[in-house]
């Protein structure tokens, strides 16, 4: 089975308030999302924290091929290999994402524009928002 995967990271301030998203596709299947307050982090751990939300919801599905999509290229251009990880606070949460990677039987990830990005953004966004209404309260 098949899933496409739109996943996507915020932050307020960097680092600040930290939120991640992922939409899972199946088709046949109700669309699955999910979302997580981090705490305190920098957009770019949001960023790796929505892959790894997104894969490990695909496998509790009994996903084995995805197709991710992300708003981040630093992020999609070191999954692919392109880009070094060369930051210390990025290298446990990328071979946490390889690993997971590793478990598919085909993957591939893609940078996407934002605006093709709506639903994971408003979602990781949502939980910051709510964060922010409940700690007022």
């Amino acid at each position: 089975m098949k899933a496409t995967i739109y996943i996507d990271g915020a932050c307020r301030g960097n680092p600040g308030p930290a939120a991640c998203a992922a939409v899972v596709l199946v088709e046949g299947l109700p669309e699955k999302e999910f979302a997580l307050f981090l705490g305190k982090a920098t957009n770019n751990i949001a960023e790796y924290s929505g892959v790894i939300l997104g894969l490990e919801q695909a496998r509790r599905l009994g996903i084995d091929e995805v197709e991710i999509y992300s708003d981040s290229n630093l992020c999609v251009q070191q999954i692919k290999g392109a880009f070094k990880v060369s930051s210390d606070n990025l290298l446990p949460l990328y071979n946490r994402a390889k690993y997971l990677l590793g478990q598919f039987s085909k993957w591939d990830i893609r940078h996407i524009p934002r605006e093709q990005n709506k639903r994971a953004d408003a979602l990781s966004n949502l939980v910051l928002d709510l964060h922010k209404l409940v700690s007022q309260a």
